[in-house]
């Protein structure tokens, strides 16, 4: 089953089209990646894909529910994780943490549990209860990755996760975007940092300009661009999307 489908999905900023008619989807269990270069349209497609922006033409589905016309039941099999954590600042790690699990409606005894089991996760634990505001770029987003994961939506959207990330914190995020795949959800993650791409996706998708110019597993990528089978993401990247 399909928990993303985007089918001929336009984004138009007045007269300029930030998407242009890009198709795809993800099945249950599986990564997707997307990359392109800066402008190409990748951040206005994940947020248009969460409900942020509407689209201009064309259909999102999430997990059978039409973004547009029923936003409340797709926006709550999402779990987004935005390219720049903006939170509150008089907000407590702790507080952000438990007003995002009851907006979506997780019980307060199963967000205590959750909350405990993925802080200890990610080595966050003894700082929960200071302000937003004091900590580094990095918890702060580890802690939006938390609170994504909480509700356990069927689809998470990540844009750019590994930006100001310690080595070890990056390492357990991928390991948790492949884990949330692997127990049957979907993950659609944006990054220029073509290593993560490579290591953990299942399928990749090259973005210019605003078009899908290729949708595939990485080792048909590496054929359509006419490479050597040893070759790495980073010079398909080269051939397909510069």
């Amino acid at each position: 089953m399909d928990i993303l489908k985007v089918e001929n999905l336009t984004k138009r900023f007045g007269d300029a089209v930030a998407v242009k008619g890009v198709s795809l989807a993800i099945e249950r269990g599986k990564v997707y990646a997307l990359i392109g270069p800066n402008g190409s349209g990748k951040t206005t497609l994940v947020k248009t894909v969460a409900g942020l922006l509407h689209p201009s033409q064309g259909k999102v589905l999430v997990n059978g529910a039409d973004a547009v016309r029923d936003p409340v039941t797709a926006k709550a099999a999402i779990g987004y994780i935005p390219d720049e954590p903006s939170v509150w600042a008089g907000m407590t790690g702790e507080e952000f943490l438990h007003f995002i699990g009851a907006l979506f409606g997780v019980a307060e005894a199963a967000r205590r549990e959750r909350i405990a089991a993925l802080l200890a996760k990610f080595h966050l634990a003894g700082i929960e209860k200071g302000y937003f505001e004091d900590y580094s770029r990095g918890n702060k987003q580890k802690f939006t990755i938390i609170a994504a994961l909480l509700h356990e939506p069927k689809l998470l959207l990540v844009d750019e996760p590994i930006v100001g990330l310690d080595p070890e914190s990056a390492e357990i995020a991928k390991h948790e975007f492949r884990a949330f795949a692997d127990r049957g959800g979907a993950v659609l993650i944006v990054t220029h940092t073509l290593t993560v791409a490579q290591e953990i996706a299942d399928m990749i998708g090259v973005l210019k300009n605003g078009t899908l110019v290729a949708s595939a597993p990485f080792a048909d990528l590496v054929r359509m661009a006419k490479l050597d089978t040893k070759a790495d993401l980073v010079a398909v990247y080269r051939a397909l999307a510069e």
